[in-house]
């Protein structure tokens, strides 16, 4: 068996499965509706663990951003902190996030909101035969993301496609520009994958720092874990401009910053980014601007900003792909990590 062949063939794969993850949300947009219309309530509470946990991040910007009071925080944390995050009296809809729906904090913290404080829950999963999408008042699940690496790239991004539709649906927007994103992603692989393996084998590049704000920090530490997963490689993910307080002492030559620009912040991160480079740091900026002076990796211009979080990731993907190739790591198996995380006392 070849090694990384799993992770490698997901990664490509993404394309195609996101045209599933878009035919997934289809079926629940009136059933989402009646859900909403018929059981009020002040807040969402987007939850996860891991992988899933930054996506809750990601999911919850982009839920406010379409006008709804939104949070995120790790299943175990509202697991076992309930009273801290559900104020007595306040209505809330749980939203938990799971790969395979058996990780028992995120099943445990839906089972426990549902019992205390009596709110919906709706679930993305990648398993439709589990016991979070059974056991949650509407499931979307796309089954056809699953995967046979430990380490999330597929599913990670095939739920974020039908968050991000989620997010469009309850902000009234256009359907219609979500259909494109499939396309995207495969230009994206295509154009930037050289880019993406060289980059990974660079042998002077020691330290990985992944910059984001807003709905993209979720993604910065997303690309963080898949390095770090991966490969075992120093990686570190921060909010853009936080980083010049304090972390930016670690940066050097052996250094790669990987910017992650958003259109509202853009001239503050690329200067950030400006400032790393003249650290000796190589950068790499992504955005839907290309940025003088530096790597890029360009996004579609004409595609909505809040529409774009998902396409920031792929080729992030293939580069911890080739670091872990390069550093001799089985990205299929990453070092002491499993597909699903149980509590002891299970």
């Amino acid at each position: 068996m070849t090694s990384g062949q799993f992770t490698r063939a997901e990664i490509m794969s993404q394309p195609d499965v996101w045209v599933d993850a878009l035919a997934a949300f289809d079926p629940h947009r009136r059933p989402l509706q009646s859900m909403l219309e018929s059981r009020a309530f002040d807040q969402i509470i987007v939850t996860g663990c891991g992988s899933t946990y930054y996506l809750a991040l990601t999911a919850a910007r982009l839920l406010r951003q379409a006008g709804r009071h939104a949070l995120a925080c790790p299943a175990s944390e509202l697991l076992l902190h309930l009273n801290s995050i559900c104020i007595p009296g306040a209505r809330y809809l749980l939203l938990s996030v799971s790969r395979s729906g058996f990780t028992s904090e995120t099943a445990r913290a839906q089972q426990r909101f549902k019992a205390k404080v009596g709110g919906p829950a709706l679930t993305v999963t990648c398993d439709s035969r589990s016991p979070l999408a059974k056991a949650a008042d509407l499931a979307i699940a796309i089954d056809a993301a699953q995967e046979k690496s430990v380490a999330q790239t597929r599913s990670f991004s095939s739920m974020a496609v039908v968050l991000q539709q989620l997010a469009a649906h309850l902000a009234g927007a256009n359907q219609a520009d979500g259909r494109a994103l499939p396309d995207y992603c495969r230009h994206l692989l295509e154009r930037y994958g050289d880019l993406a393996q060289s980059l990974g084998e660079n042998a002077a590049i020691r330290k990985f720092f992944f910059l984001g704000s807003d709905a993209l920090y979720g993604i910065a530490c997303e690309a963080m874990l898949k390095m770090k997963e991966m490969s075992l490689a120093t990686s570190e993910a921060y909010h853009t401009l936080e980083f010049r307080h304090g972390p930016m002492s670690m940066v050097g030559a052996d250094s790669l910053v990987i910017g992650l620009i958003s259109p509202e912040g853009a001239k503050q991160e690329i200067r950030v980014l400006d400032e790393m480079a003249a650290m000796g740091a190589r950068v790499l900026a992504i955005g839907q601007t290309r940025i003088e002076n530096h790597q890029n990796v360009m996004l579609p211009a004409d595609l909505p900003a809040w529409r774009a979080p998902v396409l920031y990731l792929p080729v992030l993907q293939l580069l911890a792909y080739h670091r872990a190739i390069f550093n001799g790591c089985d990205p299929d198996k990453p070092q002491n990590l499993s597909a699903v995380i149980s509590l002891e006392d299970d």
